[in-house]
């Protein structure tokens, strides 16, 4: 599975601080080595700015919205709750089932 945000106009320097910094440029290969099973920064969400992401294995807080389904995971619950709480867009892909959800 993988957990990614882009970041809007509205900076998110509160969850980028909850990660590693990385400051890398934007590759396929780097978000695949991230997300990759038992690498050290699998967990969590990638930020990134512009071109670049900015930190790995942040933070998100979750959506507080009671009407969210039982069955949502814990990082579609992360990446609503990002875009709740800022104008990030947030992409998710199901550990499970492979499917990506664009929020």
């Amino acid at each position: 599975g993988a957990l990614f945000v882009i970041q809007g106009d509205t900076g998110i320097k509160g969850v980028v601080e909850t990660g590693v910094v990385m400051q890398a440029q934007v590759s396929p290969e780097l978000l695949v080595s991230i997300f990759f099973p038992r690498s050290p920064l699998h967990d969590g969400a990638a930020v990134i700015v512009n071109d670049m992401v900015e930190a790995a294995r942040c933070i998100l807080p979750l959506t507080q919205n009671p009407n969210v389904e039982t069955t949502m995971g814990m990082r579609h619950r992360a990446a609503l709750g990002i875009t709740e709480e800022s104008d990030c867009a947030a992409v998710v892909v199901s550990e499970e089932t492979g499917k990506i959800s664009f929020l």
